[in-house]
Protein backbone atom coordinates (compact mmCIF):
# COMPACT_ATOMS: atom_id res chain seq x y z
CA UNK A 1 0.00 0.00 0.00
CA UNK A 2 1.36 3.16 -0.85
CA UNK A 3 2.21 6.30 2.00
CA UNK A 4 0.88 8.97 1.70
CA UNK A 5 2.87 12.20 2.31
CA UNK A 6 2.10 14.27 5.70
CA UNK A 7 4.70 16.61 5.27
CA UNK A 8 5.47 18.04 1.57
CA UNK A 9 8.50 20.00 1.43
CA UNK A 10 8.68 22.30 -2.08
CA UNK A 11 11.47 24.51 -3.28
CA UNK A 12 12.54 25.52 -0.03
CA UNK A 13 15.22 28.43 0.32
CA UNK A 14 16.45 30.51 3.62
CA UNK A 15 18.36 33.71 3.94
CA UNK A 16 19.96 34.93 6.53
CA UNK A 17 19.88 38.52 5.51
CA UNK A 18 21.83 38.13 2.09
CA UNK A 19 23.23 34.86 2.48
CA UNK A 20 21.10 31.78 1.11
CA UNK A 21 21.99 29.31 3.48
CA UNK A 22 19.19 26.78 2.48
CA UNK A 23 19.17 26.19 -1.74
CA UNK A 24 16.14 25.06 -3.02
CA UNK A 25 15.38 21.97 -1.38
CA UNK A 26 12.36 19.53 -1.97
CA UNK A 27 11.63 16.30 0.52
CA UNK A 28 8.33 14.77 1.83
CA UNK A 29 7.87 12.94 5.18
CA UNK A 30 4.98 10.17 4.99
CA UNK A 31 2.48 8.97 7.27
CA UNK A 32 3.79 6.65 10.10
CA UNK A 33 7.75 6.97 8.76
CA UNK A 34 10.50 7.60 10.45
CA UNK A 35 12.58 10.44 8.11
CA UNK A 36 16.60 10.67 9.06
CA UNK A 37 18.02 13.66 8.08
CA UNK A 38 21.67 13.47 8.03
CA UNK A 39 24.61 15.90 7.88
CA UNK A 40 27.30 17.55 9.56
CA UNK A 41 26.96 21.60 11.47
CA UNK A 42 26.06 24.12 8.91
CA UNK A 43 24.35 21.63 6.52
CA UNK A 44 21.14 23.26 7.33
CA UNK A 45 19.55 20.10 8.89
CA UNK A 46 17.91 22.48 11.56
CA UNK A 47 17.20 25.53 10.01
CA UNK A 48 15.26 23.63 7.49
CA UNK A 49 13.40 22.16 9.99
CA UNK A 50 12.47 25.22 12.29
CA UNK A 51 11.00 26.67 9.07
CA UNK A 52 8.51 23.98 9.63
CA UNK A 53 7.82 24.71 12.96
CA UNK A 54 7.95 28.90 11.66
CA UNK A 55 10.67 29.57 14.67
CA UNK A 56 13.10 30.37 12.26
CA UNK A 57 14.47 34.10 13.80
CA UNK A 58 12.10 36.73 13.34
CA UNK A 59 14.26 39.79 12.06
CA UNK A 60 17.79 38.20 10.51
CA UNK A 61 15.82 35.32 8.73
CA UNK A 62 12.83 34.75 5.93
CA UNK A 63 11.84 31.96 3.66
CA UNK A 64 12.47 33.49 0.31
CA UNK A 65 11.08 31.03 -1.74
CA UNK A 66 8.81 27.31 -1.59
CA UNK A 67 6.50 26.01 -0.08
CA UNK A 68 5.99 23.80 3.69
CA UNK A 69 2.27 21.75 2.85
CA UNK A 70 1.67 20.42 6.21
CA UNK A 71 -1.63 17.83 4.88
CA UNK A 72 -3.28 20.97 3.23
CA UNK A 73 -1.41 24.10 4.25
CA UNK A 74 1.27 25.83 3.96
CA UNK A 75 3.08 26.55 6.84
CA UNK A 76 5.48 29.21 5.09
CA UNK A 77 2.75 31.86 4.92
CA UNK A 78 1.42 31.00 8.75
CA UNK A 79 0.82 33.84 11.24
CA UNK A 80 2.40 33.18 14.84
CA UNK A 81 -1.58 33.16 16.05
CA UNK A 82 -2.15 30.40 13.49
CA UNK A 83 1.43 28.71 14.65
CA UNK A 84 0.17 28.52 17.95
CA UNK A 85 -2.33 25.69 17.44
CA UNK A 86 0.01 23.19 15.48
CA UNK A 87 2.96 23.74 17.71
CA UNK A 88 3.31 21.11 20.17
CA UNK A 89 -0.34 19.94 19.11
CA UNK A 90 0.39 18.98 15.60
CA UNK A 91 3.59 19.16 15.62
CA UNK A 92 6.65 18.77 18.18
CA UNK A 93 9.86 18.71 18.45
CA UNK A 94 12.81 17.39 20.66
CA UNK A 95 15.66 20.03 21.09
CA UNK A 96 19.32 18.64 21.11
CA UNK A 97 20.16 20.20 24.29
CA UNK A 98 17.45 19.32 27.03
CA UNK A 99 19.40 21.61 30.22
CA UNK A 100 18.36 24.42 28.18
CA UNK A 101 15.66 23.58 26.82
CA UNK A 102 13.66 23.08 30.01
CA UNK A 103 12.94 26.04 32.57
CA UNK A 104 15.31 25.66 35.41
CA UNK A 105 12.68 27.21 38.07
CA UNK A 106 9.69 24.70 37.25
CA UNK A 107 9.15 21.02 38.26
CA UNK A 108 9.32 18.84 35.42
CA UNK A 109 5.90 18.05 35.80
CA UNK A 110 4.43 21.07 35.32
CA UNK A 111 6.20 21.69 32.49
CA UNK A 112 4.69 18.51 30.70
CA UNK A 113 0.97 19.52 32.13
CA UNK A 114 1.78 23.57 31.27
CA UNK A 115 1.64 22.03 27.03
CA UNK A 116 -1.62 19.94 28.31
CA UNK A 117 -3.37 23.24 29.64
CA UNK A 118 -2.54 24.71 26.59
CA UNK A 119 -3.70 22.26 23.87
CA UNK A 120 -6.69 20.17 25.88
CA UNK A 121 -9.73 20.56 27.58
CA UNK A 122 -8.52 17.94 31.04
CA UNK A 123 -9.30 19.03 34.21
CA UNK A 124 -6.06 19.68 36.73
CA UNK A 125 -6.49 15.72 37.86
CA UNK A 126 -6.60 14.40 34.64
CA UNK A 127 -3.59 16.48 33.48
CA UNK A 128 -1.74 15.14 36.59
CA UNK A 129 -2.75 11.30 35.96
CA UNK A 130 -1.85 12.06 31.55
CA UNK A 131 1.41 13.33 32.84
CA UNK A 132 2.22 10.56 35.04
CA UNK A 133 1.34 7.80 32.55
CA UNK A 134 3.51 9.63 29.62
CA UNK A 135 6.72 9.51 32.22
CA UNK A 136 5.68 5.87 32.61
CA UNK A 137 5.46 5.46 28.69
CA UNK A 138 9.02 7.18 28.57
CA UNK A 139 10.95 4.65 30.61
CA UNK A 140 11.65 6.89 33.65
CA UNK A 141 12.24 5.94 37.31
CA UNK A 142 9.95 6.67 39.48
CA UNK A 143 7.69 8.87 37.94
CA UNK A 144 6.24 10.24 41.20
CA UNK A 145 9.65 11.65 41.95
CA UNK A 146 10.43 12.77 38.32
CA UNK A 147 7.08 15.04 38.24
CA UNK A 148 8.44 16.81 41.92
CA UNK A 149 11.76 17.44 40.59
CA UNK A 150 13.53 20.07 38.90
CA UNK A 151 15.79 19.79 36.24
CA UNK A 152 18.91 20.36 37.39
CA UNK A 153 18.05 17.23 39.93
CA UNK A 154 18.19 14.42 37.19
CA UNK A 155 20.76 13.14 34.90
CA UNK A 156 20.77 13.76 31.50
CA UNK A 157 19.62 10.83 29.78
CA UNK A 158 15.78 11.76 32.40
CA UNK A 159 15.52 15.22 30.99
CA UNK A 160 15.72 13.87 27.22
CA UNK A 161 13.02 11.33 28.43
CA UNK A 162 10.73 14.80 29.64
CA UNK A 163 11.36 16.37 26.87
CA UNK A 164 10.11 13.30 24.38
CA UNK A 165 7.43 12.96 27.18
CA UNK A 166 6.52 16.75 26.81
CA UNK A 167 6.94 16.29 22.54
CA UNK A 168 3.98 13.69 22.68
CA UNK A 169 1.86 14.89 25.16
CA UNK A 170 -0.70 16.42 22.47
CA UNK A 171 -0.23 13.26 20.22
CA UNK A 172 1.40 15.06 17.71
CA UNK A 173 1.38 14.08 13.66
CA UNK A 174 5.10 14.60 13.41
CA UNK A 175 7.81 14.79 15.87
CA UNK A 176 10.58 16.63 14.86
CA UNK A 177 14.04 15.29 17.10
CA UNK A 178 16.82 17.34 16.44
CA UNK A 179 20.02 15.53 17.42
CA UNK A 180 18.51 14.12 20.77
CA UNK A 181 21.18 11.83 21.45
CA UNK A 182 24.51 13.85 20.99
CA UNK A 183 25.68 14.72 24.24
CA UNK A 184 24.35 11.55 25.54
CA UNK A 185 26.34 7.78 26.69
CA UNK A 186 26.38 5.04 23.93
CA UNK A 187 24.04 3.12 26.15
CA UNK A 188 22.01 5.76 27.20
CA UNK A 189 21.61 6.56 23.54
CA UNK A 190 20.56 2.85 22.42
CA UNK A 191 18.00 3.42 25.39
CA UNK A 192 16.53 6.62 23.65
CA UNK A 193 16.66 5.56 19.95
CA UNK A 194 15.04 2.25 20.92
CA UNK A 195 12.57 4.56 22.90
CA UNK A 196 11.02 6.42 20.29
CA UNK A 197 11.02 3.46 17.66
CA UNK A 198 8.76 1.88 20.44
CA UNK A 199 6.04 5.43 20.57
CA UNK A 200 6.59 5.21 17.20
CA UNK A 201 4.77 2.09 16.33
CA UNK A 202 2.53 2.34 18.99
CA UNK A 203 1.44 5.93 18.11
CA UNK A 204 2.14 5.79 13.82
CA UNK A 205 3.27 9.06 14.35
CA UNK A 206 5.65 10.35 11.78
CA UNK A 207 9.11 11.46 13.09
CA UNK A 208 11.85 13.57 11.67
CA UNK A 209 15.46 12.40 13.37
CA UNK A 210 17.75 14.90 12.98
CA UNK A 211 21.78 14.05 13.50
CA UNK A 212 25.24 13.63 12.09
CA UNK A 213 25.66 10.49 12.60
CA UNK A 214 24.72 8.05 9.53
CA UNK A 215 25.23 5.03 11.91
CA UNK A 216 23.06 5.87 14.14
CA UNK A 217 20.28 6.78 11.44
CA UNK A 218 20.67 3.20 10.08
CA UNK A 219 19.30 1.87 13.44
CA UNK A 220 15.87 4.24 13.32
CA UNK A 221 14.99 5.37 10.21
CA UNK A 222 12.79 3.95 6.77
CA UNK A 223 14.07 6.72 4.79
CA UNK A 224 17.16 8.60 4.97
CA UNK A 225 18.25 12.24 3.16
CA UNK A 226 21.84 13.89 3.16
CA UNK A 227 22.69 17.59 3.48
CA UNK A 228 25.63 19.21 2.89
CA UNK A 229 25.59 22.92 2.58
CA UNK A 230 22.13 23.56 2.34
CA UNK A 231 21.40 21.56 -0.61
CA UNK A 232 20.11 17.67 -0.10
CA UNK A 233 23.06 15.41 -1.98
CA UNK A 234 21.17 12.47 -1.63
CA UNK A 235 18.20 10.36 -0.35
CA UNK A 236 16.63 7.17 -0.49
CA UNK A 237 15.81 4.51 1.62
CA UNK A 238 18.36 3.36 4.57
CA UNK A 239 19.43 0.27 2.48
CA UNK A 240 19.80 2.10 -0.35
CA UNK A 241 22.03 4.49 1.22
CA UNK A 242 24.44 2.47 3.13
CA UNK A 243 25.15 -0.21 0.52
CA UNK A 244 25.04 1.69 -1.94
CA UNK A 245 26.22 5.59 -1.71
CA UNK A 246 26.11 7.75 -4.64
CA UNK A 247 27.63 10.96 -3.19
CA UNK A 248 31.26 11.30 -1.76
CA UNK A 249 30.33 13.64 0.95
CA UNK A 250 27.70 10.62 1.92
CA UNK A 251 30.65 8.02 1.61
CA UNK A 252 32.93 9.86 3.59
CA UNK A 253 30.12 10.51 6.51
CA UNK A 254 29.93 6.70 6.62
CA UNK A 255 33.77 6.34 6.41
CA UNK A 256 34.79 8.93 8.62
CA UNK A 257 33.94 7.24 12.11
CA UNK A 258 37.00 5.08 13.20
CA UNK A 259 36.12 1.28 12.10
CA UNK A 260 35.70 -1.26 15.06
CA UNK A 261 37.30 -4.20 12.64
CA UNK A 262 40.44 -2.38 11.34
CA UNK A 263 42.56 0.12 12.73
CA UNK A 264 43.72 2.67 9.45
CA UNK A 265 47.12 4.96 10.37
CA UNK A 266 44.66 7.92 9.44
CA UNK A 267 40.98 8.11 9.20
CA UNK A 268 39.36 9.45 6.16
CA UNK A 269 38.03 12.90 6.38
CA UNK A 270 35.17 14.53 4.00
CA UNK A 271 38.25 16.89 1.97
CA UNK A 272 40.07 13.85 1.26
CA UNK A 273 36.70 12.29 -0.10
CA UNK A 274 35.68 15.00 -2.05
CA UNK A 275 39.79 15.58 -3.42
CA UNK A 276 39.49 11.78 -4.18
CA UNK A 277 42.98 11.21 -1.85
CA UNK A 278 41.90 8.83 0.39
CA UNK A 279 44.52 6.70 2.28
CA UNK A 280 43.78 3.06 2.94
CA UNK A 281 46.87 2.61 5.06
CA UNK A 282 46.35 0.11 8.52
CA UNK A 283 48.09 -0.53 11.07
CA UNK A 284 48.79 -4.07 11.28
CA UNK A 285 48.64 -6.42 14.55
CA UNK A 286 52.36 -6.96 14.20
CA UNK A 287 53.13 -3.00 13.96
CA UNK A 288 50.89 -2.65 16.72
CA UNK A 289 52.52 -5.74 19.07
CA UNK A 290 56.26 -4.49 17.81
CA UNK A 291 55.52 -0.45 19.44
CA UNK A 292 54.02 -2.31 22.82
CA UNK A 293 56.97 -4.35 23.13
CA UNK A 294 59.07 -1.03 23.01
CA UNK A 295 56.26 0.83 25.10
CA UNK A 296 56.10 -1.32 27.99
CA UNK A 297 60.26 -1.99 28.09
CA UNK A 298 60.04 1.52 30.03
CA UNK A 299 59.74 2.58 33.69
CA UNK A 300 56.43 4.02 33.84
CA UNK A 301 55.70 7.78 33.12
CA UNK A 302 52.74 7.44 35.40
CA UNK A 303 51.69 5.69 38.29
CA UNK A 304 48.34 5.63 39.80
CA UNK A 305 48.23 3.42 43.35
CA UNK A 306 44.73 3.00 44.74
CA UNK A 307 43.93 6.39 44.12
CA UNK A 308 39.80 7.14 45.86
CA UNK A 309 37.99 10.83 45.60
CA UNK A 310 35.40 10.49 48.56
CA UNK A 311 33.07 13.63 48.08
CA UNK A 312 31.11 14.50 51.60
CA UNK A 313 27.47 15.98 51.03
CA UNK A 314 25.09 17.38 53.71
CA UNK A 315 21.59 17.74 52.64
CA UNK A 316 20.44 19.79 55.72
CA UNK A 317 21.22 21.55 59.02
CA UNK A 318 20.59 18.52 61.11
CA UNK A 319 21.11 15.49 58.58
CA UNK A 320 24.03 13.06 58.88
CA UNK A 321 26.27 13.76 55.99
CA UNK A 322 26.89 11.19 53.41
CA UNK A 323 29.58 9.71 51.85
CA UNK A 324 30.14 9.28 47.76
CA UNK A 325 33.03 7.61 46.69
CA UNK A 326 32.86 9.06 43.05
CA UNK A 327 36.73 7.10 42.82
CA UNK A 328 37.22 4.00 44.56
CA UNK A 329 40.85 2.32 44.91
CA UNK A 330 41.86 2.95 41.28
CA UNK A 331 45.36 1.95 40.61
CA UNK A 332 47.24 1.40 37.09
CA UNK A 333 50.20 2.34 35.49
CA UNK A 334 50.95 4.57 31.78
CA UNK A 335 54.03 4.56 29.83
CA UNK A 336 55.73 7.19 28.08
CA UNK A 337 54.23 7.58 24.32
CA UNK A 338 51.39 5.51 25.64
CA UNK A 339 47.37 6.32 24.79
CA UNK A 340 45.43 5.03 27.50
CA UNK A 341 41.58 4.85 26.86
CA UNK A 342 39.28 5.57 29.88
CA UNK A 343 35.93 4.63 28.66
CA UNK A 344 32.45 4.24 31.04
CA UNK A 345 29.07 6.18 31.21
CA UNK A 346 28.51 9.42 32.51
CA UNK A 347 28.93 9.47 36.28
CA UNK A 348 31.74 6.50 36.01
CA UNK A 349 33.76 8.65 37.76
CA UNK A 350 36.17 9.27 34.64
CA UNK A 351 36.52 13.29 34.66
CA UNK A 352 37.05 12.72 38.63
CA UNK A 353 39.88 10.37 38.31
CA UNK A 354 41.65 12.90 35.44
CA UNK A 355 41.00 15.81 37.35
CA UNK A 356 42.91 14.43 40.69
CA UNK A 357 45.57 13.04 38.20
CA UNK A 358 45.92 16.86 37.24
CA UNK A 359 46.13 18.10 41.04
CA UNK A 360 42.92 20.53 39.78
CA UNK A 361 40.68 18.04 42.60
CA UNK A 362 42.78 16.42 45.22
CA UNK A 363 42.51 12.72 45.55
CA UNK A 364 41.61 12.06 49.45
CA UNK A 365 43.52 9.01 49.29
CA UNK A 366 46.38 6.43 47.41
CA UNK A 367 49.27 8.43 45.82
CA UNK A 368 50.35 9.58 42.26
CA UNK A 369 53.32 9.23 41.30
CA UNK A 370 54.89 10.84 37.71
CA UNK A 371 58.19 9.96 36.83
CA UNK A 372 58.83 8.46 40.49
CA UNK A 373 57.80 11.05 42.35
CA UNK A 374 54.34 11.58 44.12
CA UNK A 375 52.26 14.59 43.38
CA UNK A 376 50.01 14.44 45.53
CA UNK A 377 52.50 15.57 48.51
CA UNK A 378 53.98 18.46 46.02
CA UNK A 379 53.59 22.16 47.53
CA UNK A 380 52.14 24.89 45.71
CA UNK A 381 55.00 26.06 44.16
CA UNK A 382 56.14 22.79 42.95
CA UNK A 383 52.97 21.91 41.86
CA UNK A 384 52.53 24.98 39.73
CA UNK A 385 55.41 24.01 38.13
CA UNK A 386 54.15 20.59 37.25
CA UNK A 387 51.27 22.13 35.18
CA UNK A 388 53.92 22.25 32.84
CA UNK A 389 54.35 18.86 32.27
CA UNK A 390 50.52 17.41 32.75
CA UNK A 391 47.96 19.58 30.82
CA UNK A 392 44.48 19.24 29.77
CA UNK A 393 42.31 19.29 26.78
CA UNK A 394 38.79 20.35 27.85
CA UNK A 395 35.48 19.05 26.34
CA UNK A 396 33.78 22.08 25.35
CA UNK A 397 36.74 24.15 23.82
CA UNK A 398 34.44 27.53 23.32
CA UNK A 399 33.92 27.75 27.84
CA UNK A 400 37.31 27.10 28.31
CA UNK A 401 38.95 30.12 25.68
CA UNK A 402 38.32 33.84 27.20
CA UNK A 403 35.87 35.35 25.05
CA UNK A 404 37.70 38.77 25.30
CA UNK A 405 40.96 37.62 23.84
CA UNK A 406 42.58 37.34 20.83
CA UNK A 407 43.27 33.13 20.20
CA UNK A 408 46.76 34.31 19.88
CA UNK A 409 46.69 36.36 22.94
CA UNK A 410 45.26 32.71 24.97
CA UNK A 411 48.21 30.32 23.50
CA UNK A 412 50.41 33.02 24.23
CA UNK A 413 49.54 33.47 27.54
CA UNK A 414 51.13 29.68 29.80
CA UNK A 415 54.32 30.44 27.64
CA UNK A 416 54.73 33.77 29.61
CA UNK A 417 53.74 32.22 33.05
CA UNK A 418 56.23 29.83 32.38
CA UNK A 419 58.93 32.08 31.01
CA UNK A 420 59.16 30.13 28.18
CA UNK A 421 61.20 31.55 25.51
CA UNK A 422 63.48 34.89 25.21
CA UNK A 423 60.84 37.65 24.30
CA UNK A 424 57.44 38.51 23.13
CA UNK A 425 58.39 38.28 19.43
CA UNK A 426 59.89 34.78 19.79
CA UNK A 427 56.30 34.00 22.12
CA UNK A 428 54.56 34.90 18.83
CA UNK A 429 56.59 32.79 16.41
CA UNK A 430 56.46 30.32 18.34
CA UNK A 431 52.30 30.63 18.51
CA UNK A 432 52.01 31.13 14.62
CA UNK A 433 54.16 27.90 13.99
CA UNK A 434 51.92 25.87 16.64
CA UNK A 435 48.73 27.49 14.92
CA UNK A 436 50.24 26.06 11.44
CA UNK A 437 50.77 23.02 13.25
CA UNK A 438 47.40 22.29 13.72
CA UNK A 439 45.49 23.07 10.40
CA UNK A 440 44.92 26.97 11.18
CA UNK A 441 47.05 30.18 9.62
CA UNK A 442 49.34 33.14 10.84
CA UNK A 443 45.39 35.32 9.74
CA UNK A 444 43.78 33.64 13.19
CA UNK A 445 46.51 35.02 15.57
CA UNK A 446 44.16 37.92 16.38
CA UNK A 447 40.74 36.92 16.00
CA UNK A 448 38.33 36.18 18.64
CA UNK A 449 36.84 32.37 19.79
CA UNK A 450 33.74 33.47 18.34
CA UNK A 451 35.06 34.08 14.91
CA UNK A 452 35.76 30.17 14.51
CA UNK A 453 33.42 27.08 14.12
CA UNK A 454 33.61 24.44 17.07
CA UNK A 455 36.38 22.22 14.94
CA UNK A 456 38.62 25.24 15.16
CA UNK A 457 37.90 26.26 18.91
CA UNK A 458 39.21 22.55 19.43
CA UNK A 459 42.52 22.99 17.45
CA UNK A 460 43.08 26.27 19.58
CA UNK A 461 42.30 24.33 22.74
CA UNK A 462 44.93 21.83 21.47
CA UNK A 463 47.12 24.50 20.40
CA UNK A 464 47.02 26.08 23.89
CA UNK A 465 47.82 22.98 25.20
CA UNK A 466 50.81 21.90 23.00
CA UNK A 467 52.40 25.27 23.58
CA UNK A 468 53.91 24.21 27.02
CA UNK A 469 55.24 21.38 25.21
CA UNK A 470 53.78 18.99 27.87
CA UNK A 471 54.69 15.53 28.75
CA UNK A 472 51.71 13.91 29.38
CA UNK A 473 48.16 15.30 28.18
CA UNK A 474 44.01 14.29 29.23
CA UNK A 475 41.88 14.56 26.47
CA UNK A 476 38.40 14.97 28.89
CA UNK A 477 35.86 14.52 25.93
CA UNK A 478 37.24 16.25 23.68
CA UNK A 479 35.82 14.88 20.56
CA UNK A 480 32.69 14.26 22.07
CA UNK A 481 30.89 17.03 20.63
CA UNK A 482 32.28 17.62 17.25
CA UNK A 483 30.95 15.91 13.94
CA UNK A 484 31.89 12.86 12.27
CA UNK A 485 34.51 14.22 9.73
CA UNK A 486 35.45 17.60 12.24
CA UNK A 487 36.07 14.48 14.94
CA UNK A 488 38.08 12.72 12.22
CA UNK A 489 40.14 15.68 11.47
CA UNK A 490 41.27 16.55 15.36
CA UNK A 491 41.71 12.45 16.05
CA UNK A 492 44.32 12.70 12.93
CA UNK A 493 45.77 15.79 14.69
CA UNK A 494 46.45 14.28 18.09
CA UNK A 495 47.65 11.02 16.79
CA UNK A 496 50.23 13.23 14.56
CA UNK A 497 51.71 14.99 17.60
CA UNK A 498 51.82 12.09 19.61
CA UNK A 499 53.79 10.71 16.98
CA UNK A 500 55.79 14.28 16.61
CA UNK A 501 56.62 15.24 20.11
CA UNK A 502 56.09 12.29 22.08
CA UNK A 503 53.19 13.20 24.18
CA UNK A 504 51.78 10.73 25.99
CA UNK A 505 47.62 10.84 26.30
CA UNK A 506 45.18 9.76 28.46
CA UNK A 507 41.93 9.89 26.47
CA UNK A 508 38.86 10.28 28.24
CA UNK A 509 35.23 9.15 26.22
CA UNK A 510 31.99 7.59 26.49
CA UNK A 511 32.21 6.66 23.06
CA UNK A 512 34.14 3.08 22.48
CA UNK A 513 34.64 3.09 19.43
CA UNK A 514 36.59 6.45 18.87
CA UNK A 515 38.74 5.21 22.14
CA UNK A 516 39.09 1.74 21.04
CA UNK A 517 40.81 3.77 17.60
CA UNK A 518 43.21 5.80 19.56
CA UNK A 519 44.29 3.55 22.33
CA UNK A 520 47.21 1.10 23.03
CA UNK A 521 45.28 -0.08 26.71
CA UNK A 522 41.70 0.60 27.82
CA UNK A 523 40.52 1.08 30.85
CA UNK A 524 36.66 0.87 31.42
CA UNK A 525 35.59 2.46 34.28
CA UNK A 526 32.14 1.76 36.06
CA UNK A 527 30.11 3.21 39.77
CA UNK A 528 33.95 4.39 40.30
CA UNK A 529 35.99 1.37 40.19
CA UNK A 530 37.76 -0.27 37.26
CA UNK A 531 35.44 -2.75 35.65
CA UNK A 532 38.52 -4.20 32.41
CA UNK A 533 42.09 -3.03 32.26
CA UNK A 534 43.14 -4.38 29.08
CA UNK A 535 45.07 -4.00 25.24
CA UNK A 536 42.05 -1.96 23.70
CA UNK A 537 41.99 -4.73 20.85
CA UNK A 538 41.46 -7.27 23.29
CA UNK A 539 38.80 -5.80 25.40
CA UNK A 540 37.24 -5.15 22.45
CA UNK A 541 37.05 -8.86 20.52
CA UNK A 542 36.44 -10.14 24.00
CA UNK A 543 35.03 -8.58 26.81
CA UNK A 544 35.09 -10.23 30.43
CA UNK A 545 32.60 -8.44 32.11
CA UNK A 546 28.74 -8.02 31.28
CA UNK A 547 29.26 -3.89 31.74
CA UNK A 548 31.71 -3.88 28.66
CA UNK A 549 29.46 -5.95 27.02
CA UNK A 550 26.94 -3.48 27.16
CA UNK A 551 28.82 -0.60 26.01
CA UNK A 552 30.02 -2.63 23.04
CA UNK A 553 26.56 -3.64 22.15
CA UNK A 554 25.21 -0.15 22.23
CA UNK A 555 27.50 1.42 19.73
CA UNK A 556 25.85 2.24 16.48
CA UNK A 557 27.02 -0.32 13.59
CA UNK A 558 25.44 1.21 10.62
CA UNK A 559 24.53 -2.14 8.32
Amino acid sequence: MEKKPILNIKNLSISFGKTEVIHNISYHLNENEILGIVGESGSGKSVSSLAVLGLLPKKISEITRGEIIFKKDNLANLSDKAFQKIRGNKIAMIFQEPMSSLNPSMTCGKQVEEIMFQHTNLSQKEVKTETLQLFEKVKLPSPERVFKAYPHEISGGQKQRVMIAMAIACKPDILIADEPTTALDVTVQKEIVSLLKTLQAETKMSIIFITHDLALISEIAHRVLVMYQGNIVEQGSVTEIFTNPQHNYTKALINSRPSLDTRLKTLPTIQDFLKGKVSREIITKEQRQKNHEKLYSQPPLLEVINVEKEYISKSGWFSKPTRFKAVNNISFKLYEGETLGLVGESGCGKSTLGNAILQLDKATAGSILYKGIDITKLSKTDTRKLRKDIQIIFQDPYSSLNPRIPVGEAIMEPMTVHNLYASVAERKEKVVSILNRVGLSENHFNRYPHEFSGGQRQRIGIARTIALQPKLIVCDESVSALDISVQAQVLNLLNELKEDFGFTYIFISHDLAVVKYMSDQLLVMNQGKIEELDDADAIYNSPKKDYTKKLIHAIPKGL
